[in-house]
């Protein structure tokens, strides 16, 4: 196996942590979070997955709160305290990639997120800026595991994806890189990150 040319990383959950929870919490308390977030009559992630492939977040929280009036301050709740749900980096990614900025390795990112919120984690989070570019859903109106958003990817990296390396938490979105061809792993830690990417010939 050869050395991959660049590395991609999905951002929620490998390198950012993702807690809506906190965000909703911040609106209607801990408990009504909870059980919001559990609701069998509102798919939170489903409907938060419309603003990652680009819906503009004033139409799904009109939506939303036409629909499920009784969830309405919840709905809002989440955006208006977004900050608090990515506040916190994933333990030890952070190192990676600055690690593998130092040694110049290529570093992409491509991540689901809604393009109206994305500048939220970019105020927050300096080590965003060692990324060469950041593919964003929202922007590109097309989300993972969407096949054609690694199209847009292999455009924006100049190379082609063969050659790179993947990295996600999501299963599905894992098996969509596979299929586009990239070198597609399953994140579950950065200590595991550490060992697939040096078992490839990464320097980290």
């Amino acid at each position: 196996m050869s050395t991959p040319e660049a590395v991609v990383l999905d951002l929620g959950d490998v390198v950012i942590r993702w807690e809506p929870h906190r965000a909703i919490a911040a609106a209607v308390g801990e408990e009504e979070a909870h059980r919001f977030l559990r609701a069998e009559d509102f798919d939170f992630h489903a409907w938060n997955h419309e603003q990652d492939a680009g819906r503009p977040w004033t139409e799904a929280e009109a939506l939303a709160s036409r629909t499920h009036p009784h969830w309405r301050e919840h709905v809002l709740g989440y955006r208006a305290n977004f900050a608090l749900a990515v506040e916190h980096p994933v333990p030890g990614t952070a190192a990676i990639v600055e690690e593998l900025h130092r040694e110049r390795v290529p570093l992409f990112g491509l991540t689901n997120w809604s393009a109206e919120l994305f500048p939220v984690a970019r105020a927050q989070h300096r080590f965003l800026t060692l990324f060469d570019d950041i593919v964003v859903s929202g922007e590109e109106r097309l989300a993972k595991p969407d096949p054609g958003i690694f199209e847009v990817l292999a455009a924006r990296i100049g190379r082609p994806l063969e050659r790179c390396v993947y990295v996600d938490d999501s299963v599905p979105n894992v098996e969509a890189g596979a299929r586009a061809g990239v070198d597609a792993i399953t994140f579950t830690d950065a200590d595991q990150l550490r060992t697939d990417l040096r078992s490839r010939g990464l320097p980290v």
